[in-house]
């Protein structure tokens, strides 16, 4: 990816879903945390955790793969989980900012935005309120320029609730990306972006030069 985009910038409030955005969400994790002359960040992250999805297991075995320290990386990402909707929004509405600025985090990663949204226990009406005022904290909070904030979710198009959410996350983001797996092949599709026209990129299986697959 490194060859066909840019990557993030201090302001961006990035969205990631479909196949495996989760696990890229990860890659990003390790990449921030990195030392510069590594191609990283050189900052520490705050991951929270909507679907209780953090791995710290997946978070070593990339880190290795970059030669870096396990413990190093485990060790600058602030993990912080909900386990419902209501403690979700508190730590969004109520702690992120301060905590981040305590920690000097350079980017905060939402894990699986919608799915405690998505409760049946929880009245839609109230839930739909909370998770507009979420999106637009997280944007707000991106607007600031000090970090990249990232979310990722699992499509729900089963239900007009997360249709309604997916229309809320996608009016407030400024960066979308989706990810498609068809067979051994993974395509990267920029969707919306600031500052670069959409384009597409399939990883094949084999070694094909991405730019080769890039569409402008």
């Amino acid at each position: 990816m490194d060859d066909v985009f840019p990557g993030f910038e201090n302001g961006d409030f990035v969205v990631l879903y479909g196949d495996d955005a989760l696990f890229m969400s990860f890659v990003l994790c390790v990449r921030c945390v990195l030392p510069r002359d590594r191609c990283g960040f050189g900052s520490s992250v705050v991951f929270v955790g909507g679907g209780n999805s953090f791995s710290p297991y997946l978070i070593s075995d990339i880190a290795r793969s970059y030669g870096f320290d396990p413990l190093e990386a485990l060790g600058r990402i602030y993990v912080s989980r909900a386990f419902t909707a209501y403690q979700f929004s508190a730590l969004v509405l109520e702690k992120l900012e301060q905590f981040v600025n305590a920690k000097r985090a350079g980017l905060i990663l939402v894990s699986d935005i919608m799915l405690l949204f998505l409760d049946r226990d929880i009245p839609k009406t109230e839930a739909k309120d909370l998770f507009v005022k979420v999106c637009a904290k997280l944007s707000n909070i991106a607007n600031n320029k000090d970090w990249i904030v990232l979310a990722t979710y699992k499509p729900e198009r089963r239900s007009k609730l997360g249709l309604f959410f997916e229309a809320v996350l996608f009016g407030r983001s400024s960066v979308l990306v989706k990810f498609e797996k068809r067979g051994k092949t993974l395509s990267f599709v920029l969707q919306d972006h600031p500052r670069l026209k959409p384009f597409r990129v399939d990883f094949p299986s084999d070694n094909v030069p991405l730019t080769s697959f890039m569409e402008v």
